[in-house]
């Protein structure tokens, strides 16, 4: 019994880091602000490193956000000498490639963090020689994050070309440069016309250097623009962008960000770019998941916070268009009791008990509900109604295969008190969720947390998702 507990326990841990590091990003939140996050999450780390590395480790196969990635990886290397050689070298392949998947910015932010701490040991070093080494265009690298570069050579003792270490240490002895983009960056110290072929953060400098007129520069840079950086500017300037090119959560931030009276005017177009996305995601498995209902929460607590504005709404409105294209029949149920989705804003309490009844009285083979479950009208009715229908109506999962339901609650939003996403009810499996692209995997690992499936299949299921990830044999 004993045993059964512990792993009962052991799975329950796992499960409660796993959405802590899906959904926070130790930034305020509607309920908790920012220092509630961090130490929370801060606990979480230090907790499953010192009792469950092999597992904390594996979480870099999921999809934890970047942030949590960056941490695991932090702490593996601060304390790389506390396991044997075969442990350091899978956690070495898991750093390796998740750090492959991480945006270069974020990743010179950890090498800079781990200058900071001090940690230069020789498994550290190889991290950082390897990573650099695989860059696809380092000279870029070199230009765009210049002072992280240097920083990061300096600490992992890099060797560098005649050329490459000139750039970054001594570029104003050098009367010019082979590799054309430090040749660029050297003329457009003085040239203007050598700015339009950097990379636009660069070129931002040299043109306020310069006095060059906004509207001019966007117009000529435009083309060395990435798609985010395109997207950020669409609002503020004639900046041209192809939304339908969008990752489907951030595409829903930016439609919620527009003013009403624009989404409607737009209304063509923007459809048109979420169900571009959302079937891109969804993939070959369109129209495969059958009758699907989703209560989402567009209730006031959906504002978020001014550091992540209106992120749970986005999450519920970029999960409705993917459901939409997942499900071969499709009801959603925003707790307002809105119809239009284009048109949402966040408002009003959250009467999700209410809405589970309308949902199950749809006949759906899915329910899925997204929200930060704070169920407020009436409090509590939420609970009450999955309890009854998992204890009186479905007990056990024993109705007839057409007559059953998956319930599963996804939750945007991390509860630093619990350190857990708050759970609506104990028969009902809570997974968080920060992009809705992760929402099909995040089902899957859900049914571990009804408790039925053993820490043994989570084990196994974790050691497959690693193996995918690595590209190799379980």
């Amino acid at each position: 019994m004993s045993e059964t507990f512990a792993d009962l326990v052991a799975c329950e841990d796992v499960l409660m880091f796993v959405n802590a590091a899906i959904t926070s990003t130790g930034q305020r939140e509607f309920h908790h602000d920012a220092g509630e996050q961090r130490l929370s999450l801060d606990f979480l780390h230090e907790y499953m490193l010192e009792n469950y590395r092999e597992v904390y480790a594996a979480a870099l196969a999921l999809d934890v956000n970047d942030h949590n990635a960056a941490i695991i990886v932090r702490n593996l290397l601060v304390r790389a000498g506390e396991v044997g050689v075969e442990r350091r070298r899978r956690e070495g392949l898991l750093i390796a490639r998740r750090l492959e998947t991480l945006p270069p910015q974020r990743v010179y932010r950890l090498f800079r963090e781990l200058r900071r701490l001090g940690v230069n040991n020789r498994r550290t070093r190889a991290v950082i020689r390897d990573w650099m080494a695989a860059r696809r265009d380092p000279a870029f690298d070199f230009v765009k994050y210049r002072g992280a570069v240097k920083d990061v050579v300096r600490h992992a003792h890099l060797r560098l070309g005649d050329e490459q270490h000139d750039f970054l240490f001594t570029p104003h002895r050098v009367k010019s440069f082979r590799t054309p983009i430090f040749e660029q960056w050297r003329r457009a110290h003085y040239e203007q016309a050598a700015i339009y072929e950097l990379p636009y953060t660069v070129a931002e400098g040299f043109a306020a250097k310069h006095g060059i007129a906004r509207e001019v520069f966007l117009e000529r840079i435009e083309p060395k623009m990435t798609r985010l950086e395109r997207l950020r500017l669409h609002k503020s300037a004639d900046v041209q962008v192809d939304l339908g090119e969008m990752p489907l959560t951030r595409l829903a931030s930016y439609v919620l960000s527009l003013p009403l009276d624009e989404r409607a005017e737009r209304r063509a177009e923007l459809s048109r770019a979420l169900r571009t996305a959302a079937r891109r995601v969804a993939g070959a498995a369109r129209g495969s998941w059958g009758r699907v209902t989703a209560v989402l929460d567009d209730s006031y607590s959906s504002l978020g916070s001014g550091q992540k504005r209106r992120r749970p709404l986005a999450v519920a409105l970029a999960a409705h268009y993917l459901l939409e294209a997942l499900a071969r029949e499709f009801t959603p149920l925003w707790t307002s009791g809105r119809t239009d989705e284009l048109l949402l804003y966040p408002s009003g309490p959250t009467p999700l008990g209410l809405r589970i009844i309308d949902a199950l009285g749809t006949g759906p083979e899915r329910l899925l509900i997204v929200s930060d479950g704070w169920d407020n009208a009436p409090p509590g009715l939420a609970a009450d109604v999955l309890r009854v229908w998992r204890t009186r109506l479905d007990p056990g999962h024993r109705l007839a295969p057409g007559h059953r339901v998956l319930i599963v609650h996804l939750n945007p939003v991390y509860e630093a008190g619990d350190f857990d996403v708050r759970r609506l009810a104990p028969g009902v499996p809570t997974a968080g969720v920060r992009d809705a692209e992760n929402l099909p995997t995040l089902v899957e690992l859900a049914r571990f947390a009804e408790g039925r499936v053993g820490l043994d299949k989570l084990q196994a299921h974790l050691d497959d998702r690693a193996a995918r990830f690595l590209g190799v044999p379980a």
